[in-house]
């Protein structure tokens, strides 16, 4: 990116920084940091309880583990079977982002089930929304289930799993023609809902092995314009596995918000009176989520081999941006174009920050002067303005190597599972 083609803030950038001044309306400087900092702490605070629940040996725990971006026989993964496995609520906190908690429940559709007896046991006011399960038809159960849900005024979701053995079955057909066999599917599950009284359902069509496929990225955008907050519908895509370009989008959106409040933060800091130290490790702590969120590490990329077929090292020759671990206080500090090595810089180097590059009040001032006077947070100081726009700068490039490098992986493994075999 050339540099004159960096604004400081955008137009869109500038309208979301004059309602959130409101936010930072406080006579003290420390107390509009303190503020700030909460806001971005937000995203791995709010909590999510995400229950999974249907009938025995539907693919329920398969399910759970897909979500989090677990295997089955992964160490913190829930406990799957061919029969039933799980005999009480539990919990799976999301290895990463712990506060996005999927609740695997018992499974139902015993000849006695009742549907308020089962709500009650699992605890059902803890849960944001229900997703129920069906390998097969869905049977009255979790019609009476459902029904009893929305009665409470909670949402619930169909899923009809393990669409890939379906496919693999009819593939030995000579007459096999998928689409065709997916709209079958489709028909069959919505004509036993719609007989057992639910009126114009809907049922999402996934396999918890090929999680890219099917319907799971419009299962995606239904769950996330679902949720009644804007900040519950970042956690859940935070969270969710870099396997569809749909989520990609999603997650370069949520973080490319996060831009300028960080940067924003850093040069509060940086220029609050008083403190003995510039701490760099704002930049660095936000940089390694979108190495989290884009999921370019080895671990990440073995994964999504084992729903693709894509060999590690062929999407690791897509990659352009540097490899997590070199991601330091150092190279940090060379991107900001800062000599000093270490996590936090003395305040006596702050004076120096006055010449940073195309930030020089001259040419800039009238870009400096808009930029102070939309975030007060920054005082009156231009120095403060220089160091945003850098911070941000840095910050900006960052996020977007990362997003491409993942959306040339995710490319890449689009391509292999349209080649034919």
């Amino acid at each position: 990116m050339a540099e004159e083609e960096f604004d400081i803030l955008t137009y869109a950038e500038m309208e979301e920084a004059r309602q959130f001044s409101g936010l930072l309306d406080t006579p003290s400087m420390s107390c509009a940091i303190d503020k700030l900092q909460d806001h971005l702490n937000q995203l791995h605070a709010l909590k999510l309880n995400i229950a999974v629940t249907g009938e025995s040996g539907s693919g329920k725990s398969s399910f759970v583990n897909a979500i989090r971006g677990l295997r089955d026989d992964d160490e913190q993964s829930a406990k799957t079977g061919v029969v039933e496995t799980t005999m009480k609520p539990t919990p799976y906190s999301h290895p990463r982002h712990p506060n996005v908690i999927i609740w695997d429940l018992p499974g139902i559709g015993t000849e006695n089930f009742n549907a308020e007896e089962y709500l009650e046991k699992v605890r059902f006011d803890r849960y944001n929304f229900f997703i129920l399960i069906t390998s097969d038809c869905f049977k009255s159960s979790s019609v009476d289930l459902a029904k009893a849900i929305e009665e409470r005024n909670k949402k619930f979701y169909f899923l009809r799993t393990k669409i890939d053995e379906n496919i693999r079955a009819e593939k030995r057909k000579r007459t096999f023609d998928q689409d065709k066999v997916l709209h079958e599917i489709r028909t069959d599950c919505l004509k036993g809902l719609k007989k057992c009284g639910v009126e114009c359902p809907r049922v999402f069509l996934i396999s918890s092995h090929e999680l890219g496929e099917y319907d799971f990225s419009i299962l995606v955008d239904t769950l996330a314009y679902a949720l009644p907050r804007h900040r519950e519908r970042d956690v859940l895509l935070y969270a969710l596995p870099n396997i569809c370009l749909q989520i990609h989008q999603r997650k370069r959106e949520i973080l490319q918000a996060r831009v300028w409040r960080t940067a924003l933060l850093f040069a509060a800091k940086a220029t609050l009176p008083g403190l003995p130290l510039v701490d760099k490790n704002i930049l660095l702590i936000e940089m390694t989520k979108y190495y989290e969120a884009f999921s370019v590490n080895d671990e990440s990329l073995e994964r999504l081999y084992d729903q693709t077929n894509v060999p590690v090292e062929e999407s690791k020759a897509c990659l352009k941006s540097p490899p997590n671990a070199e991601i330091s206080a150092e190279a940090m500090g060379k991107r900001l174009g800062w000599d000093n090595v270490g996590n936090e810089f003395p305040v006596k180097v702050r004076p120096v920050l006055a010449s940073l590059p195309a930030m020089a009040v001259g040419a800039e001032g009238g870009k400096v002067s808009t930029v102070l006077s939309v975030l007060p947070v920054l005082g009156s100081a231009p120095l403060a303005a220089q160091i945003f726009y850098k911070a941000k700068r840095v910050l900006q490039d960052c996020l977007e190597e990362l997003a491409d490098d993942a959306e040339r992986v995710l490319c890449r493994a689009w391509v292999q599972q349209q080649t034919p075999v």
